[in-house]
């Protein structure tokens, strides 16, 4: 089975209002590009709001950067917030935004569990299930080839996108609502876990209403892949900065809302004990390869993990790993 390489950008720094960012954003578009020529198959970007590590709240910026930087990847955004934004503007965005890249783009429409993102953006928490629903439509309908009607007036969304009839557009979700809401528009479900009722939620639902779906989950037990020559001084080195994202991520904890990797964690042993992440040597993750893993997400900047730490890591399984297991790559990367 085919291997698939992914490198997440989510931009997590240290939890100080005084980091800068401006080298490390650099740094991750250079990263995007390198991991198109090492034969990748996605970078992905993500999107929060109000965070002390600076968690990116901007995904379409640094995935129109990455988009323009690179050639075959995958460039996908997951999740992005969508009762946050304007419906007309983001589905001219995420138009531009494919066009740029070719018909590259996949998108996951989150709704965030996040309230204060909703206060601080002007929009109404209570309504997010409604908003949701109205981006969807008019994001739909926008992408069309012909006019629609918006707030009383006909109007024709240019340009169109590349991808017909739009880019890879998925439904994200913990819940039955989710789910239901994911078949009601004949699009696809992405729960960040494994959530095997959920799918048959929707999968039901897709038969009952005659549509065409599926779902795209992550692997099981999936975390974040770093790697070190030798693994027990990489904890210790990079034991802290995956730190700074575990414990910001558990603190966004709420009831009623299952996440994956969501336990508060308080030290790094604590993040080594829950699989937040992991450290391995170049053999060991050729080992794991070889008994039948196929997926590998690294994130070589978070939580404020220095650049050159982050490109060591990088380096090794760009340049070590994946032509070791037979990754096609292009000799002249890096």
């Amino acid at each position: 089975m085919d291997v698939v390489a992914a490198l997440r950008l989510n931009m997590t720094n240290v939890d100080d209002a005084g980091a800068r960012h401006a080298r490390r954003y650099r740094a991750a578009v250079a990263m995007a590009e390198y991991a198109d020529l090492r034969g990748f198959a996605a970078v992905s970007c993500e999107e929060h709001h109000l965070s002390g590590t600076g968690w990116l709240p901007s995904p379409l910026v640094l995935a129109g950067a990455v988009a323009a930087r690179t050639e075959r990847v995958s460039v996908s955004i997951s999740a992005l917030l969508v009762p946050l934004y304007d419906p007309v503007r983001l589905a001219t965005d995420i138009a531009v935004l494919d066009n740029i890249s070719g018909g590259r783009l996949a998108i996951v429409a989150g709704m965030g569990y996040r309230p204060e993102e909703y206060a601080a953006m002007g929009r109404d928490w209570a309504r997010r299930g409604e908003l949701m629903d109205t981006a969807l439509e008019i994001m739909l309908a926008a992408w069309r080839d012909v006019p629609f009607e918006h707030n009383g007036a006909l109007i024709d969304v240019t340009p169109k996108p590349c991808t017909r009839p739009h880019p890879l557009l998925l439904v994200g979700g913990m819940s039955a609502a989710a789910a239901r809401r994911a078949a009601r528009f004949g699009l696809p479900f992405s729960p960040p876990m494994p959530m095997p009722e959920l799918e048959q939620l929707y999968l039901g639902e897709l038969e009952r209403l005659g549509r065409f779906g599926f779902v795209h989950r992550p692997e099981p037990d999936s975390k974040i892949t770093l790697l070190h020559e030798n693994p027990e001084t990489g904890w210790r080195d990079y034991g802290p900065y995956i730190l700074n994202e575990a414990r910001e991520y558990g603190s966004w904890r709420r009831a009623g809302v299952p996440r994956p990797n969501e336990d508060v964690m308080a030290t790094v042993d604590d993040v080594r004990a829950r699989g937040y992440a992991e450290i391995v040597s170049p053999d060991e993750l050729i080992d794991q390869i070889a008994g039948g893993r196929t997926e590998i997400v690294m994130n070589p900047l978070i939580g404020g993990l220095p650049v050159e730490a982050g490109w060591a890591s990088l380096r090794l399984l760009g340049e070590v790993v994946l032509p070791e297991i037979g990754v096609p790559t292009i000799p002249s990367a890096g």
